[in-house]
C-alpha cells in the first residue's frame, strides 16, 4: 500500500518536472527571438550619443563698448586654466571682453593647494588695476579685508556674497540646473541607479546635489543616487583629483549605476575617463564638456549643467567699461530665467526628453516647482 502511494507521489513529481521544463523551454525560445531576457530596466543604459556636433550653447561675447585704458586682473582657483570646467568659463569671458572692448587683461593661477589666493588677490589691487576678479567661493576670506583695504579698486567674486560697496557678488542658482540635469539623468537610467560626485563636501558644492537629487526623484522617486565627495573642508583638492574622481566613478558603474553628474572641477575629467571605459552616462557641469573631451568620449557625455561663469566675467566688466570704471557693487544672481543657468543639448541624446526638461524648466521659472539649495 505505501509502495502503490510512492509510486504515485514519483508519478506526481515526474509530470510537474515535465510540465516546468515545457515552460523553461518555452521561455528560453521567446528570449532568443526577442533579445534580453529578463526585465530590461535591469540593463545599464550605455553611451548613445552621437560625436562630433557642434556646441549647443551659444559663444560668450558680442556687445560693443569702449575699454581702452582699463584694465582687469582675474585670480582662477585651483585646477588651473585648462580645466575644462569652471576655470577655463572665467577665463573664456575674460577674453571676450578684451577682443570686444579692448581692456587689458592679467590672469593669474595660485599655487597647487591655493594657498596664495590673498597674495595674487592684493598684488593686482596694488598695481593699480581698475576690477579684481576671484573665480571662486574659496576667495571669500581673502578677498573680504583686501577689498576693505582698497575701496578705490573694484572687486568681483564668484559663488559667493561679500557685503562691501566695492564688491560685486556673482551667483548662481546652480540647484535649478542641477534639478534639470537629475531629470535628465533620471529619464536615461535603465537601473535606477544615479550617482553624484562633489569635489568638496561644502555649502556651495550641496547645492548642486539638492537639485540633481530633487529632479531625479522627480522622475523617478523609488531611484537611489549615491554621493561621494572627493575632499572635506578645509581641504578643497578634490576640486583637481582626476584619479581620485575615476576610482570613484569606476566603483559607482562596477555597483550598477549608469548615469554619474560631477560638481568637481577639473577632476571631472576622471569621470569622463570612467564612463568611456564602462560605456556608461556622465553629467558634465559648469562648462559644455561635451565640446571638451574627445570624440570617443563625446558620446558618453549626457549633456552637461550650464553655469555660465563666462558670460557673468563678460556682463560684470561691460558693466565696468560702460560705468567709467565703476560697478554698483551689490549681487547679481544668475538662474533660468536671465539664462545664466542651463542644460547643453550636445550628442543628440536629450532629444527625445527635452520636451519633458522644457516643461520643467517652465514650471522652475514659474514658481511652480521650488528647488530646494540644501540636501
Amino acid at each position: 500500500m505505501r509502495l502503490r502511494r510512492w509510486f504515485r507521489l514519483a508519478a506526481l513529481v515526474a509530470v510537474l518536472g515535465l510540465l516546468v521544463a515545457a515552460c523553461s523551454t518555452d521561455d528560453g525560445d521567446d528570449t532568443s527571438s526577442g533579445g534580453d531576457s529578463g526585465d530590461s530596466t535591469t540593463e545599464p543604459a550605455t553611451c548613445q550619443g552621437e560625436a562630433g556636433q557642434e556646441p549647443s550653447a551659444e559663444p560668450v561675447g558680442g556687445e560693443e563698448a569702449d575699454g581702452e585704458g582699463l584694465r582687469v586682473g582675474m585670480v582662477l582657483d585651483v585646477g588651473g586654466v585648462d580645466d575644462d570646467s569652471f576655470n577655463e568659463a572665467a577665463n573664456a569671458g575674460l577674453e571676450a571682453a578684451a577682443e570686444d572692448f579692448g581692456v587689458e587683461v592679467q590672469l593669474l593661477e595660485p599655487n597647487e593647494d591655493g594657498s596664495n589666493r590673498g597674495d595674487l588677490l592684493r598684488s593686482l589691487a596694488e598695481d593699480g588695476y581698475d576690477l579684481v576678479i576671484g573665480v571662486g567661493f574659496l576667495f571669500t576670506e581673502s578677498m573680504t579685508p583686501i577689498a576693505e583695504e582698497f575701496p578705490d579698486v573694484e572687486f568681483a567674486i564668484i559663488d559667493s556674497v561679500i557685503e562691501a560697496d566695492n564688491v560685486t557678488s556673482l551667483v548662481f542658482a546652480a540647484e535649478q540646473g542641477s534639478f534639470l540635469v537629475g531629470a535628465a539623468a533620471a529619464l536615461k537610467s535603465q537601473t535606477g541607479q544615479i550617482g553624484f560626485i562633489g569635489g568638496q563636501n561644502g555649502e556651495l558644492i550641496q547645492t548642486f546635489q539638492a537639485g540633481f537629487e530633487a529632479g531625479v526623484a522627480e522622475i523617478d522617486p523609488s531611484a537611489e543616487v549615491q554621493v561621494n565627495y572627493l575632499s572635506e573642508p578645509p581641504d578643497d583638492s578634490g576640486f583637481a583629483d582626476p584619479a581620485s574622481a575615476k576610482t570613484v566613478a569606476d566603483g559607482m558603474y562596477a555597483d550598477g549605476i549608469d548615469v554619474v553628474y560631477h560638481a568637481a572641477g577639473g577632476s571631472g575629467a576622471g569621470l569622463f575617463e570612467s564612463a568611456a571605459a564602462e560605456d556608461r552616462l556622465a553629467i558634465g557641469v559648469d562648462s559644455d564638456q561635451y565640446q571638451q573631451v574627445d570624440e570617443e568620449t563625446q558620446p558618453c557625455i549626457l549633456t552637461s549643467m550650464l553655469k555660465r561663469v563666462d558670460q557673468a566675467v563678460y556682463s560684470t566688466i561691460f558693466d565696468l567699461v560702460e560705468g567709467d570704471g565703476e560697478l554698483e557693487g551689490g549681487v547679481v544672481s544668475g538662474d533660468l530665467e536671465s539664462g545664466g543657468i542651463g542644460y547643453a543639448m550636445d550628442g543628440g541624446q536629450l532629444d527625445d526628453i527635452n520636451d519633458q526638461l522644457e516643461e520643467l524648466q517652465q514650471q522652475i521659472i514659474d514658481g511652480e516647482i521650488e528647488v530646494p539649495a540644501t540636501p
